[in-house]
């Protein structure tokens, strides 16, 4: 079949419309209100990131002079265009969505006031936080045109002021807001109702304490956000260490090349031009209107007030069936397997397991990949106890996860202090992979028990994202992951796996040929499925194969919560091919592959999602799922995410995001999940 532009969704505009969805979520006025102003807090802090990492891209395609057009499938220039259009729609939209929420707000008597709304009776508690709290963290920057501007921090918000001066004179200057500091002043409470300001507005309410040594007929303060690119550029110094250069890197990005603007659009158009010239913003950057507020990430942590009914039901995270957190994890691993499923099941299985194999005089290595720790890792502490126990303890700790450079970069070193064998990844790939490998001495022989996940081991995110993690003494899959880390020690030696599947050398293959097996067998009239629960596809090679499937016949359901450049039901190409994506409480982040095999079904868990970076440049596991009760329970997990009709949103050629509606009871995915749960803990 002939391929052409409408075959695929580009990945950017396919991005943008995920977080559409979490768009829809702050609009949605059946998620309660605090938790609507989260997501919108969500919405944001995901477009920095979008801006930082992949419009930067797109901008250096277009400066290095290539059209783009073979990468991107459109002009780079264009698609800098169409997303700065995109954006604008949205960000137009956001601010509708926090006007109405604000207004809900205050029907439940907690208003956000601004400057203009202060009672005199508030007037000495903001006075004081002032003094107090705000002025000794405060930047304040002076402009004119005989000093240069000092290089405005990635992300960092500003107000822009404007003083005129008695002498007929203009005075420009730059408040950084400071981010050590909560976004959100609670003040006092008064008749009933609960008082918030936001730091800006008590800024603005400060003007004069801060400005008072400039004799002024006027001034305004707008609000501005400049962000950089976020990609780290490493330097070729060879007596360099990998940490000093990634922290190098880390650093640069502080002055990486402007990629986006946003100010303030009631900002006077003298002080935007004067900003502008002054930060070298040009046309090739995108430039966008705002509302007073930026950095509205912020609003992920916008105060409680104790109002638990304007917030989701905290949930109790649930125990493993059989599993004790008192007992012995390996002797209750070495008779079963066991799947945990985070948040609904608790997390600290995890770090049990790793708390008794530091203790336990039998364990003799610990092997483990890290991506992302918590910001208070007990996971790390837990391999610092085991090397202080003389335990062999050997992590590969990937220094390049975005954002998290910094954090891994302290730990490394950290663990490192503590007589931890720390690897640094593999040339050229980023590890991703979840794998855990335990040996131990039984009997005068070496027993190994590990764990495989599709999620970081952080107690944090784990509370919110919905993961899988494979407790297993399955002696032939732990033989494969032993090879894994065989492979980061001597990399140029590419090992042959008998039961895993691993990028960057055997996930395309593989999978293709697991997908041929279905297309034979419904060429064959044999029952024939693929389900795929994924957090995004891209790779164009993976999707061609999905589509020659669909041809086939092969019916396949997808539930994929992000990108998708998949075009799904269109005759002749995709017709066979439903996708959905679900947004809700908990981000959902675990990978899922299911093959029918003539109904005998085989089932994977993965850290990879179906994207050329997880397939070809990085270090991935996909784990297969030998024992009955636990694949049974992953079909009926995708089953019942599949038919969620509250949370789910038909993913199709329009990209309109319309939710999956029928007249079936209402399924809410997340919700049924954790009462699965509950019914088998009680059965």
């Amino acid at each position: 079949m002939t391929k052409d532009k409408n075959s695929y969704i580009n990945r950017e505009l396919s991005w943008l419309q995920f977080n559409e969805r979490v768009l829809q979520e702050a609009a949605d006025e059946s998620v309660p209100l605090i938790e609507r102003f989260r997501f919108l807090g969500i919405f944001s802090n995901n477009l920095d990131e979008f801006f930082k990492v992949r419009y930067a891209t797109i901008k250096r395609i277009d400066e290095a002079g290539k059209g783009g057009k073979s990468q991107l499938g459109i002009k780079a220039a264009d698609l800098l265009e169409i997303i700065t259009q995109v954006v604008i729609k949205q960000q137009t939209k956001s601010l509708d969505i926090l006007s109405n929420i604000q207004k809900k707000l205050e029907d439940e008597n907690i208003f956000i006031i601004n400057e203009t709304q202060v009672d005199e009776d508030l007037h000495p508690f903001i006075k004081n936080y002032y003094l107090q709290q705000v002025s000794p963290a405060l930047v304040t920057i002076i402009l004119n045109d005989h000093v240069e501007l000092p290089l405005l921090k990635d992300s960092a918000a500003y107000l822009a002021v404007k003083m005129e001066l008695t002498t007929g004179d203009k005075q420009f200057a730059l408040i950084e807001i400071p981010k050590s500091m909560d976004r959100f002043v609670v003040l006092p409470e008064k008749d009933g109702k609960n008082f918030i300001m936001i730091l800006d507005d008590l800024l603005r309410y400060c003007l004069n304490d801060i400005f008072n040594i400039f004799n002024y007929t006027s001034i305004t303060a707008n609000m501005i956000k400049i962000t950089r690119d976020g990609e780290l550029d490493f330097d070729s110094d060879l007596s360099k260490s990998f940490i000093e250069k990634i922290s190098d890197s880390v650093k640069d990005r502080q002055i990486g090349d402007p990629v986006r603007f946003v100010y303030d659009k009631t900002i006077d158009l003298e002080t935007l031009e004067y900003l502008m010239s002054k930060m070298g913003i040009d046309s090739k950057d995108s430039v966008i209107p705002g509302g007073r507020y930026h950095n509205r990430r912020d609003y992920m942590g916008f105060p409680s007030l104790g109002r638990t009914d304007l917030l989701y039901d905290k949930i109790t995270p649930l125990q493993i069936k059989g599993l004790s957190l008192e007992n012995s994890i390996f002797n209750t691993i070495a008779k079963q397997d066991y799947l945990l499923h985070t948040p609904y099941q608790t997390f600290s299985y995890v770090v049990k397991f790793l708390r008794e194999a530091a203790l336990d005089p039998q364990v003799k290595t610990i092997k483990i990949t890290i991506y992302r720790l918590a910001q208070i890792s007990h996971i790390a502490s837990s391999l610092i106890n085991a090397a202080k126990n003389g335990k062999k303890v050997t992590v590969v700790i990937e220094l390049r996860a975005r954002f998290d450079e910094q954090a891994n970069i302290d730990y490394a070193e950290q663990m490192q202090d503590e007589g931890v064998d720390m690897l640094f990844g593999v040339s050229g790939l980023k590890v991703h992979s979840k794998i855990c490998l335990v040996e131990r001495e039984e009997d005068n022989m070496i027993r190994r028990y590990g764990f495989v996940s599709t999620g970081n081991f952080n107690e944090s995110t784990a509370k919110i994202y919905t993961d899988f993690t494979l407790f297993t003494a399955n002696q032939k899959i732990l033989k494969d992951l032993n090879k894994v880390f065989g492979f980061f020690h001597t990399n140029y030696r590419i090992h042959r796996y008998k039961h895993i599947i691993t990028s960057p050398h055997y996930t395309k293959s593989k999978l293709f040929t697991l997908i041929d097996t279905e297309i034979e067998n419904v060429k064959s009239g044999k029952p024939a499925f693929i389900k795929l629960k994924l957090n995004s596809i891209s790779s164009y090679k993976m999707i061609d194969k999905l589509y020659e499937a669909s041809r086939a016949g092969v019916k396949i359901q997808m539930i994929v919560r992000g990108i998708c450049c998949l075009v799904p039901g269109i005759k002749g190409m995709s017709e066979n091919i439903e996708v959905i994506s679900i947004i809700d409480k908990f981000l959902e982040h675990t990978r899922l592959f299911v093959f029918c095999n003539d109904n005998d079904p085989k089932v994977y868990i993965s850290s990879a999602d179906w994207m050329t970076r997880n397939i070809e440049n990085r270090v991935e596991v996909s784990c297969p799922i030998y024992q009955e009760n636990i694949k049974q329970e992953l079909l009926d997990i995708f089953d019942i995410c599949w038919n969620d009709n509250v949370k789910a949103r038909v993913i199709d050629k329009t990209q309109s995001n319309e939710y999956k509606r029928n007249n079936n009871p209402k399924i809410r995915a997340q919700f049924a999940l954790y009462d699965y749960f509950k019914e088998k803990l009680n059965s």
